[in-house]
């Protein structure tokens, strides 16, 4: 496989490109194909939102997207299928909660026994990715000016405790993998109230902007604000549904498969 068909590009806009990968070709266990990559284009600034599962190069093709616009690049979150194309870049930000795991070489020593062909590119690394040179600390409220669209950061821990999500002046709300229907990756329980916490936020924001088109990092987009109230409501059931749970080890997790068959949650045991 080569970088030329190894990542599916999309022109869902004028100014958003979608740059799609599928992470189940590192393990079978992945099951949340594609993650979407997602590529905004202001008048003066491109922000690229995750750089991906960094098995082969992006920045040639966000190269050839961006134009002569300057470049701004952030991670949604610090887990391993968003930032392992940063080394590609001088500049990365990322949520200050995270900003420790990401400055340093990403350790994915986990995948040694998937018998996917395609991991012997992170062997050749001895699965150590290297950092980006660069990384930037990003907060709660932080907003970057592209030049005709703004974006603002919104802090939205749960998931992880550095889960941003991008609210566009042109009513895009990127929700990284805060919100996406499929496989979720929970804390433990004694913190499902953080992952609603943020969920209300959100559900909040669209409730006052109704032409808000929900974007998540994997699967199907665009959402409405039902993919919000869906997995709300689904956390929330999942006490309900705790009998019925069963041990996944390599997510060190329990799982939970929703009777909706929107979701299948992975708890954490740790």
């Amino acid at each position: 496989m080569s970088r030329k068909n190894h990542f599916e590009i999309s022109k869902h806009k004028d100014y958003l490109f979608v740059i799609k990968e599928n992470i189940s070709l590192v393990n079978n266990v992945y099951t949340n194909d594609p993650l979407n990559i997602y590529l905004l284009l202001g008048t003066d600034t491109a922000l690229l939102l995750d750089t991906g599962c960094g098995l082969f190069p992006i920045r040639p093709i966000v190269n050839e997207l961006i134009d002569k616009r300057d470049l701004l690049v952030l991670n949604s979150h610090f887990h391993w299928d968003h930032p392992l194309g940063n080394v590609e870049f001088e500049k990365v930000y990322i949520h200050e909660n995270e900003i420790d795991v990401i400055s340093k070489p990403y350790d994915v020593s986990y995948f040694k026994d998937s018998p996917n062909e395609i991991v012997k590119k992170y062997a050749e690394q001895n699965f150590l990715i290297p950092p980006a040179k660069e990384v930037v600390p990003l907060k709660d409220g932080d907003v970057f000016d592209l030049g005709e669209i703004i974006a603002e950061v919104i802090h939205c821990p749960g998931h992880s405790p550095g889960s941003i999500c991008l609210l566009t002046s042109t009513g895009e709300l990127f929700t990284g993998d805060v919100a996406y229907y499929g496989d979720q990756f929970l804390p433990k329980r004694e913190e499902f109230p953080i992952v609603l916490s943020s969920l209300i936020k959100l559900i909040d924001i669209c409730k006052k902007n109704k032409k808000v088109e929900l974007y998540p990092s994997h699967r199907n987009y665009p959402c409405d604000i039902s993919l919000l109230t869906d997995l709300y409501e689904g956390i929330q059931n999942i006490e309900n549904l705790w009998d019925t749970k069963e041990s996944f080890d390599f997510f060190q997790a329990w799982q939970i498969d929703d009777p909706s068959g929107k979701f299948r949650y992975y708890i954490s045991r740790n």
